[in-house]
């Protein structure tokens, strides 16, 4: 791959990356907050955005086991192309049945990142455009270019709110085209897609089925472990923090939406602190190191006494918790060969998918059951788990960057 056509393929990844990151801060912002206008109680927000989250998950698994077979640039394009039908159909459907099936199609997020299917194969393409020494930047910017869309895409929840001020428009109408507008980012990112060169397709090394055993050895010990922290992950969702903040504060969508700004701000801002310190202290280091912290922060925000001090400690957490998120990408590609590289980011992505997925329902359930603040608690103390075990099993394997000279 040239240099040119490694950039434009980058910068093609980047603005993919971009628009499905500002259509899925904005609906897990809105959704909670759509569907608890529609009647919808806690435990049924629940189950719909963990219907979204399987979606996602299928979608992963197709993708690690016929992505490579099927073609990177045409995967990408039908996921777009699956997301905004699915949006569509959320704004549309008549009933929750029909809203669950449509956000299973569609892959809806409910996180509030973009972690989904998607972001596999971008994930494989991305090392092959860019030096070993320069890929943790690479994710670092591409993460940066995620969070940038996230942060808008929060700002874009207080469209409901835009549209009622200069409209006739109800409130469950100006919702739903909020919703609608979901949908068309998705689709514009299907288009951009088919502009990517054939070089992002494999060449050299055919697509692996099956990892080597050392390849397997290493997936297995690390996708246990990001099962546990995803599953954590899943009660923190932003769908679900933003019912938390909307009833326990009693706050509107536009309050909520720009302080998921400011957390998505935060975590971009934090994505090239973490490339600079993985430089200086490794990339276990740096996952663990950040990712404590921010857990101990997260429990702390049901114990505020207003949603400023509250806003405040979020924000705190928000400029940690995502310092993993490079560095963990760019430990996984460095760790396994070139050709097994979809195999393994589909797999890892799928476990993580899979635990996000299992966790929704369950945390609905307790915000209907016990407390609002219950996910959180949950969701801090899985997370300090899985760091403490992610340092005993990895804090001696070194990708090649940080391999010590013989």
């Amino acid at each position: 791959m040239t240099a040119d056509r490694q950039a434009r393929d980058r910068f093609i990844l980047y603005a993919g990356a971009f628009l499905r990151a500002l259509a899925t801060g904005m609906i897990a912002v809105l959704i909670a907050i759509y569907l608890a206008r529609e009647g919808f109680d806690a435990a049924a927000i629940g189950g719909v955005v963990a219907a979204g989250l399987a979606g996602a998950a299928t979608a992963a698994l197709l993708v690690t086991l016929s992505g490579d077979r099927l073609g990177r640039r045409r995967a990408l394009a039908i996921l777009g192309l699956l997301g905004a039908a699915g949006g569509a159909l959320v704004a549309l459907a008549p009933n929750g049945i029909l809203i669950g099936v449509a956000a299973f199609l569609g892959m809806l997020n409910g996180m509030g990142r973009d972690r989904g299917a998607s972001m596999i194969l971008d994930q494989v393409i991305l090392p092959a455009t860019t030096t070993n020494e320069r890929r943790t930047t690479v994710f670092a910017v591409y993460n940066v270019v995620q969070d940038a869309g996230h942060a808008l895409g929060a700002l874009l929840a207080a469209v409901p709110a835009l549209i009622r001020s200069r409209t006739p428009v109800g409130e469950i109408a100006s919702l739903r085209m909020a919703v609608g507008l979901y949908a068309l980012l998705l689709l514009t990112t299907a288009i951009l897609y088919r502009s990517l060169s054939h070089a992002v397709e494999p060449e050299g090394h055919a697509p692996r089925t099956r990892l080597s055993p050392e390849t397997r050895r290493i997936v297995t010990r690390i996708s246990s472990l990001f099962a546990l922290d995803s599953l954590g992950g899943g009660f923190l969702t932003t769908a679900l923090l933003s019912l938390f903040f909307y009833e326990r504060f009693h706050v509107s969508e536009a309050v909520v939406g720009a302080l998921f700004f400011g957390a998505r701000a935060m975590n971009a801002l934090s994505h090239m602190a973490a490339a600079w310190l993985a430089r200086r202290i490794g990339l276990v280091n740096t996952m663990v190191f950040t990712h404590i912290p921010s857990s101990l922060l997260l429990v702390t925000v049901p114990f505020a006494p207003s949603f400023p001090v509250a806003a405040a400690l979020f924000l705190l957490r928000e400029g940690l918790v995502e310092m993993d998120v490079p560095t963990r990408q760019s430990y996984v590609m460095a760790v396994v060969k070139p050709e097994e590289r979809t195999l393994a980011s589909g797999i890892t992505h799928l476990v993580r998918l899979g635990s996000w997925a299992a966790a929704p329902a369950f945390a609905g359930l307790f915000m209907r059951g016990t407390s609002y603040a219950a996910p959180l608690y949950i969701g801090a103390a899985m997370k300090i788990t899985y760091d403490i075990l992610l340092y005993v099993a990895f804090r001696r394997h070194r990708p090649p960057e940080e391999a010590r000279p013989a």
